[in-house]
């Protein structure tokens, strides 16, 4: 950069264009490269009673995840303060390994939305209201395939204890199917250097996206884990039995016109085919699961 001062006004010139200089001379300010940003749009569903997170129905996000109705925790609340069911809303999704929040939340033409049509693909597989399991109950019937192809049911688990849980392989939020995945291999290599009842143990991923989670797609998505199959399994099934069995573990799986909502349930389901233990979310750590495996029996 070269200079030309103007007689008599040197210092002058100098203090104006020492910002200028710092600014064009100084290394650029880079974003983080370790988070992700990702634009969208969706329409506002609810709010946690206290306010710290938003439930939002969201447009799919390219190269991301489909269609989703999810809870969303605001990197600032206030930018939520205002906002109330029905708002049509753009924000900026932020990403990280871990963790994932929302900033630069506005309101915007609920013209401009292009969310998935509604129409209700729930199937029920009986007239009644289905029970919601709790522990202490036996596991219901239930057939299932998993990944290479073979029958699962309630039978075929029996004489091993089983920790199930519910994902979906399109589901890239850290902390919900990649979070559940990345206990489940902790428990899987606790499982193997294990004895006892631990090392007796199986574990079962449920997805609760059938219509796109085929046998193929558990396989591919299993190695991509790391999972063992002689420990580690994945099922998949009819829709009206994946209904069935997220209903009876209270899961609140919806999957209307291509927009899937779900919630996180994990439990541990004894040899004899008994319901011990449930953990909902996605607060639950391995050390608990594995110190309820070598509990002692009543």
């Amino acid at each position: 950069m070269h200079l030309h001062l103007l007689p008599g006004r040197p210092a002058l010139l100098l203090l104006l264009l020492f910002p200028l200089l710092l600014s064009s001379c100084g290394p650029e300010k880079k974003s983080d490269p370790n988070v992700r940003h990702y634009e969208v749009r969706g329409v506002v569903r609810g709010f946690a009673p206290d306010r710290t997170t938003i439930e939002i129905e969201h447009e799919a996000i390219p190269d991301f995840m489909p269609a989703m109705t999810m809870p969303f925790t605001p990197r600032d609340p206030k930018e939520i303060a205002n906002l109330r069911v029905g708002d049509a809303i753009s924000f900026r999704l932020e990403v990280t390994a871990t963790d994932f929040s929302i900033a630069n939340v506005k309101k915007i033409d609920a013209a401009a939305l292009n969310l998935p049509k509604p129409t209700s693909t729930a199937v029920s597989t009986s007239g009644a209201e289905k029970v919601r399991i709790k522990e202490g109950d036996m596991l219901p019937a239930f057939t299932l395939t998993d990944e290479a192809g073979e029958v699962v049911t309630a039978e075929t688990l029996r004489g091993h204890p089983t920790v199930l849980t519910f994902v979906f392989t399109r589901c890239p939020i850290p902390n919900f199917c990649p979070l559940m995945a990345r206990n489940f291999f902790d428990l899987q290599q606790a499982i193997q250097a294990g004895s006892g009842s631990l090392a007796d143990t199986r574990l079962l991923s449920i997805t609760i996206d059938p219509e796109y989670d085929t046998p193929a797609v558990l396989k591919e998505y299993s190695q991509q884990q790391g999972a063992d199959s002689r420990t580690w399994s994945f099922a998949t099934g009819d829709p009206g039995v994946i209904d069935d069995l997220t209903k009876r573990f209270a899961v609140y799986r919806q999957n209307e016109g291509g927009t899937i909502s779900h919630g996180l349930t994990t439990a541990l389901i004894d040899g004899e085919g008994k319901v011990t233990k449930i953990w909902r979310g996605n607060g639950w750590k391995t050390e608990e699961v594995l110190r309820e495996i070598d509990a002692p029996k009543e």
